[in-house]
């Protein structure tokens, strides 16, 4: 994934980049957890990963969005330390929060976002965190 990336980025290194992390999950006799990792060339497209994750059944809504948004945070700083050593250190790195003003997780936004800016990174709540509610989503199911 790392060498993807990397090549993706230096194929048209003028252009503005975003590296975008995003988790969700599907509750069943287990709980899926889906990372998405996307290098997005700014009004270019991009491109994206994802990696599955079963985990115990965790029925706790409000405990298994805080494990997605640590989830992500944990893949952002291993993402961003293989770039940094490939010299892509100052790529901006957001982190997309399946929650948003509407719906059963509005009391949780600001931890959530406070978690992950106090980690370093920007974070994208709903309608803006696709990486987390459209593209980690589709690969949940």
């Amino acid at each position: 994934m790392f060498g993807v990336i990397v090549e993706y980025i230096r194929q048209v290194p003028d252009q503005a980049y975003n590296l975008i992390i995003g988790t969700d999950s599907f509750l069943n006799s287990e709980t899926l957890f889906v990372s998405a990792v996307i290098i997005h060339r700014v009004g270019h497209g991009g491109r994206y990963f994802y990696r599955k994750n079963p985990r115990r059944k965790m029925d706790n809504l409000k405990q298994r969005i805080f494990y997605e948004a640590s989830m992500s945070i944990e893949l952002a700083s291993i993402v961003k330390t293989r770039l940094d050593e490939s010299g892509l250190g100052k790529l901006p790195v957001e982190i997309h929060l399946d929650v948003g003003e509407k719906g059963e997780t509005k009391e949780i936004i600001r931890e959530l976002v406070g978690m992950v800016t106090g980690s370093g990174y920007a974070a994208k709540t709903k309608p803006a965190s696709f990486g987390a509610s459209k593209v980690a989503d589709r690969h949940s199911k």
